[in-house]
């Protein structure tokens, strides 16, 4: 009689054990920062640990496996450590930001095609060489370049050296509440300073360095680009999408759109992930079956299947869940030709040690987070789900089953999408049921394209096809999102709360899927500090008072905060432009929930320049104004100088008496440092919202 031995989960997949440790390490480095030196010491120290001990009796060894296993703990943390430090290059010595200094001329290689925006041209370039004085310094490390459209930018290209004599500026925050961490993200691509460049700025050297088989992926890429835009007509929103699905080319997007897409909760069709990997591959397995040379040959599949899946990775920008995937499926097709396969959860978790060895900054990048927990929420729920109901009819199991995988992606992915973007799509199965089936056929149809049109009939047929299909998508999301329930924005999210909807969604699972009792108290311990912490969160919003003087570029922005009340002083556009006004101001109010927006004269006394919030007295400069100097001076807390206003500050201080002024983002920068110097001369104290961020006040 067969006996079922019941392998434990570890057992089974053992690269989480290996995991776990990797990524406590990459946290620990990140946040503390740790020598070479140190790390290099601990490493070594745990390495000549594991040879002594393989030197001991089997014996010894059997009975101190515990502390064998502490030892390799230790040194995968240590492991870690060392990637974190050695992938910084703020830590090589010939780091361009250790060597360069005001005045100095950079040498650098562009290292990607110009991106258009705008105003300006945007590039990466690699540094070669820093010039100060007589001296010259081979450096290395990568920094944004921005280029004025004035300038002869266009004619740049991959691969052209440049001469630049321009200061490189740090990139910092906005500094605005509830604001993208674009500081943190920069450092996390290796990118930590930006320059502006116009034609007098920068020289073109007669040399070209580029990469082979970079510049073979560029050019392949825009050749593919060509074909779309040369094929799809109509509309730019059809070709947007077009190119987004295809090969993950984003320049084109409108933004009204992408937003409407994100509104309805397909946005993962057009940001190339996983799915778009799996289709390909589905399709190579297919036509590779019925090519009579290659389906013979099991290694000549594989070879063509892994080729291609790498290619399209490299062509589509080599995201963090677009690697994930090709990881994977490296290894799947490597098990079935080896007619070896391994737990799913062991080959999620094989997948993200190799690419965190990798890159261990992609642990913050929300495409690797995302993609990693739609499978995993996949794999441990799609099941259970997809039993909840059961349909005799084939086509309605058919949809069922489509829905269970959407309804499993969810339970894993909700926590993060509420921390990162505020919002739920309450029409998400809806919108899936129909917008992945229909991108599949658009996918297709695009490779189809990309193919064949070289031939006239072909690819003009080819091209209306997907044109019509892209633009009947466009049509069906864009309707979804003008109903007035297809989403529900503005949900405030912290870190702990997002950790205790984890802790409420895995106790839950255990609840219900090991029917371990245990869960349910976890849970439900979790659900009751949740509500708990977002209860004294809204309290304290009702009791809030603030002034926000925002970091909006060339712009003026102020918000007085009452309670969940708020009054916007500042310029029009930031109320007409609703993709501004998102991406700057609505950030902070969903952190502050704040939610009505009044009339300034509704919480405030306001005889412009002059406002009166509860016990601050306010001035805002934004326009000439001529002041009588008082017998006895105004006392005031806050002096707003905004949009160049022709003030002096000796003149100023000779009206009130106030030690805090702010000059906020819609000034100029050397009229800034001219203010910031008459400041340091009567010791009065100026807030730079552009150099500084946005100034927050609590009253």
């Amino acid at each position: 009689m067969a006996y079922r031995v019941k392998i434990p989960f570890f057992k089974s997949a053992p690269f989480i054990r290996l995991l776990l440790p990797l990524i406590f390490g990459i946290l620990l480095q990140w946040h503390n920062q740790f020598t070479g030196t140190f790390i290099t010491i601990l490493t070594a120290c745990n390495i000549v640990a594991l040879l002594l001990f393989a030197l001991l009796p089997l014996s010894v060894r059997y009975s101190m496996q515990s502390i064998q296993g502490i030892f390799i703990f230790l040194l995968l943390f240590a492991t870690g450590m060392l990637v974190t430090f050695l992938k910084d290059t703020r830590h090589r010595e010939d780091w361009y930001g250790h060597h360069v200094q005001k005045g100095d001329y950079i040498v650098g290689t562009i290292n990607e095609p110009l991106t258009e925006k705008s105003k300006t041209y945007k590039a990466e370039i690699l540094v070669n060489t820093v010039l100060h004085g007589d001296s010259v310094s081979a450096c290395s490390g990568k920094m944004l370049v921005y280029f004025s459209k004035d300038s002869m930018a266009e004619q740049l290209h991959y691969g052209d050296v440049l001469l630049l004599h321009k200061d490189v500026q740090p990139i910092k925050n906005s500094g605005n509440p509830g604001a993208f961490d674009y500081e943190k993200y920069a450092a996390m691509q290796q990118l930590f300073h930006n320059v502006f460049l116009k034609n007098n700025d920068y020289v073109v050297l007669n040399e070209h360095h580029a990469n082979l088989f970079k510049q073979f992926i560029f050019t392949a890429r825009a050749s593919i680009l060509k074909q779309l835009q040369t094929h799809i007509s109509g509309h730019k929103d059809e070709l947007g999408i077009a190119e987004a699905l295809l090969i993950g080319y984003t320049n084109d997007l409108d933004k009204d759109l992408v937003q409407a897409y994100s509104n309805t909760g397909v946005v993962h069709i057009i940001a190339i992930s996983g799915m778009h990997l799996g289709l390909i591959y589905v399709l190579l397995v297919w036509l590779l079956a019925r090519i009579p040379i290659v389906r013979k040959s099991s290694w000549a599949q594989l070879i063509l299947i892994l080729a291609s899946l790498w290619l399209f990775a490299l062509l589509t920008g080599a995201s963090a869940s677009v690697l994930r995937s090709a990881v994977m499926f490296t290894c799947i097709s490597l098990g079935k030709i080896l007619t070896k396969q391994s737990s799913i959860y062991n080959s999620l978790a094989a997948s993200a040690f190799v690419l965190l060895c990798y890159n261990p900054y992609f642990l913050w990048d929300v495409g690797f987070q995302l993609s990693y927990l739609a499978v995993a929420g996949i794999v441990i729920f799609q099941k259970p789900v997809y039993r909840w109901l059961y349909f005799k009819n084939k086509w309605v199991d058919k949809i069922w089953q489509l829905s269970s995988v959407t309804l499993a992606a969810q339970v894993l992915t909700l926590p993060v999408c509420l921390y990162y973007f505020h919002q739920f799509p309450v029409l998400f199965l809806i919108t899936n049921l129909i917008a992945v089936p229909l991108s599949t056929i658009i996918l297709f149809a695009e490779i189809a394209l990309v193919a064949v049109g070289w031939m006239p009939f072909l690819g003009h047929y080819l091209g209306m096809l997907c044109g019509w299909l892209v633009m009947g998508m466009n049509k069906i999301i864009t309707g979804f999102n003008n109903l007035s329930f297809s989403v529900w924005d503005r949900i405030p999210a912290t870190m702990l709360t997002t950790y205790l909807l984890y802790t409420v969604i895995i106790g839950t699972g255990f609840w219900l899927l090991q029917k371990n009792k245990r869960g349910l108290l976890i849970a439900l311990t979790a659900l009751l500090v949740f509500v708990g912490s977002q209860s004294y969160y809204k309290w304290q919003s009702y009791r809030q008072q603030k002034i926000i003087v925002y970091n909006v570029p060339r712009q003026q922005a102020v918000d007085f905060v009452n309670g969940r009340q708020y009054s916007f002083l500042g310029d029009s556009i930031l109320l007409a432009d609703a993709m501004l006004q998102n991406f700057h101001l609505k950030p902070g109010r969903i952190a502050l929930q704040v939610r009505q927006r009044i009339d300034i004269s509704s919480i405030a006394m306001a005889q412009p320049p002059f406002y009166q919030f509860g016990n601050s007295r306010v001035v805002i400069l934004d326009q000439p104004i001529a002041f009588e100097i008082p017998k006895q001076k105004i006392p005031v807390d806050l002096i707003i100088i905004s949009k160049n206003s022709h003030v002096k500050i000796d003149e100023l201080a000779q009206v009130f008496t106030c030690r805090q002024l702010i000059a906020d983002a819609s000034n100029s920068l050397w009229k800034i440092e001219q203010w910031k110097k008459d400041c340091e001369q009567l010791h009065l104290h100026l807030h730079s919202v552009p150099e500084n961020g946005a100034f927050i006040t609590d009253l």
